[in-house]
C-alpha cells in the first residue's frame, strides 16, 4: 500500500462514521464507502435497505441528497468530489459478519492482505462468520478462517442459486 492508500482508508472509515448513522435513521444500512482517484475523487457508497428490500433508484437518490449534504457540512474531502450511490447488487461485496452468514451456502471469493495457510485467494462455501474470522469451504473440500481484518476484499459468485435466493427475498411494492 502506497501513502495514498492508507490516506484513502482513514478518510473512508471517517465517511463511514459520518454515513452509516445517517443511512440507519433513514431505514438503510451502510454496505461499503469507498474512495476512487486523486484529483477529483468519487465516493461510492453502497448501501441496503435495513428490511432486506431491493433498494430503487428513488432511494439511491433520498441517500445521494442526505449524504452529499452531509458530506458538504462535515467537508473531510478537500476540494471537488462526485458522489455515487448504489445498492450492492447480487454479486455484491461481503464487509460485514451479517453479510457472511445470511449468504452462507453460496459460492464467494476472498482476498487476503497478508497470507492464510500460504495464499492470498480463496474461492469457495461461505460458511459464515463471527466476529473475528470469516469461513469457507474451499473448493477442494478444506475450510478456511480468514481474519476479518486481513480480508482485503470478499465478495459473492453470481450462480443461478444465488439469484435464486435473491429473488425470493422479502420484497416492497
Amino acid at each position: 500500500m502506497d501513502g495514498n492508500d492508507s490516506h484513502h482508508t482513514s478518510l473512508e472509515a471517517k465517511l463511514a462514521a459520518l454515513i452509516a448513522p445517517r443511512l440507519e435513521l433513514m431505514g438503510y444500512e451502510l454496505v461499503r464507502v469507498a474512495i476512487l482517484g486523486r484529483e477529483r475523487p468519487t465516493v461510492q457508497v453502497m448501501a441496503d435497505r435495513a428490511d432486506g428490500s431491493l433498494i430503487s433508484i428513488e432511494d439511491c437518490e433520498r441517500i445521494s441528497h442526505d449524504v452529499g449534504a452531509a458530506i458538504d457540512v462535515d467537508d473531510p474531502l478537500p476540494g471537488a468530489w462526485n458522489l455515487e450511490v448504489s445498492s450492492a447488487g447480487i454479486d455484491r461485496p461481503l464487509t460485514r459478519v451479517k453479510d457472511w452468514n445470511r449468504f452462507a451456502g453460496h459460492q464467494a471469493r476472498a482476498e487476503t492482505f497478508v497470507p492464510q495457510n500460504g495464499r492470498k485467494r480463496f474461492s469457495g462455501v461461505v460458511l459464515g462468520a463471527d466476529e473475528t474470522a470469516a469461513r469457507m469451504r474451499m473448493d477442494d473440500g478444506s475450510e478456511v478462517a480468514l481474519p476479518l481484518a486481513d480480508i482485503r476484499r470478499a465478495k459473492l459468485v453470481l450462480t443461478d442459486a444465488l439469484i435464486e435466493a435473491t429473488a425470493s427475498s422479502p420484497q416492497v411494492n
